[in-house]
């Protein structure tokens, strides 16, 4: 997938109260009570599919999430060359014949929150090629495999987008943005992979995950191998390696006093999930 491509620059942190002024379309009217009404957009991935126990269930975009979405994959092509930046998005809205005032209408906390646009989108993508495949016939591994790798996959045409908003999110000020976003994502892997877990588990299970998937895709931007191959066995390794510490953290859960006891002080996965939902609640 990667092509050779500028090499990135610093990363631009811009502004997400730069005025930016001009006529509202229709469009984004439409997507006005939303906004007017505090919803963030829906990161939760909608539009793609809902795991339902082994079944997936279809989830309509709202008109705000339409609108979002065409921006976004307008702008694209232009973070390539100009990163994360208001000008990416100007750029984005005039190839959608829209206004420097619509696309701020449409992503009022700027360029955070269109990175972070990014990576639910990217989600929705992947639970979309999830909703086709068996996962009812196939171990979780491989579900959680296939999971990490669909989601490189959506994002193949947009690798240099990927490494400029690794650069936006490895910035001090964003640490917070890019543990939510990670958050979401592994959350979304699991939730689709059937995991069930309300204990220990649903802790280990993601934080685990997180490094997998944090690895794999600074791995995978990199990667010139023909069609990806270095980058699934590299997954491939990492998604072995997970499942080792987690035999091993079970074991040592079971063979330790005290673990049970530990665990049961730890903060329910439902208030941890709500915490790093969408921007401190879900």
């Amino acid at each position: 997938m990667p092509t050779k491509v500028p090499t990135p620059g610093p990363a631009t942190v811009s502004s997400a109260d730069e005025s930016l002024p001009g006529d509202v379309s229709p469009e984004v009217m439409a997507a006005a009570p939303l906004l007017e009404a505090g919803v963030e957009h829906d990161d939760e991935p909608a539009g793609a599919a809902r795991s339902t126990g082994d079944a997936f269930e279809e989830v309509p975009l709202d008109a705000l999430t339409e609108l979002r979405d065409r921006l976004l994959l307008a702008a694209l092509p232009n973070v390539a060359f100009d990163g994360w930046t208001l000008a990416a998005l100007r750029q984005g809205a005039e190839t959608e014949g829209l206004s420097a005032a619509e696309a701020a209408a449409a992503f009022p906390g700027g360029v955070s929150e269109l990175v972070e646009h990014f990576s639910a989108w990217a989600d929705r993508q992947m639970l979309a090629r999830l909703a086709k495949a068996d996962l009812a016939s196939m171990k979780v591994r491989d579900r959680i495999t296939l999971a990490v790798r669909s989601r490189m996959e959506a994002l193949a045409p947009h690798v240099e987008a990927v490494r400029r908003s690794v650069a936006y999110l490895a910035l001090p000020q964003n640490a917070a943005l890019g543990t939510r976003i990670l958050y979401r994502t592994v959350d979304a892997m699991w939730y689709a992979a059937g995991d069930t877990s309300t204990d220990y588990n649903f802790y280990t299970k993601r934080l685990l995950l997180a490094g997998v998937q944090s690895s794999t895709i600074l791995y995978w931007v990199n990667d010139r191998s023909e069609g990806h191959r270095d980058t699934w066995h590299f997954l491939d390794r990492r998604i072995a390696d997970v499942m080792r510490i987690g035999k091993g953290i079970g074991q040592l859960k079971d063979l330790l006093p005290f673990g049970a006891g530990m665990l049961s002080r730890m903060p329910s996965p439902g208030r941890f999930a709500r915490h790093f939902g969408r921007g401190g609640t879900r």
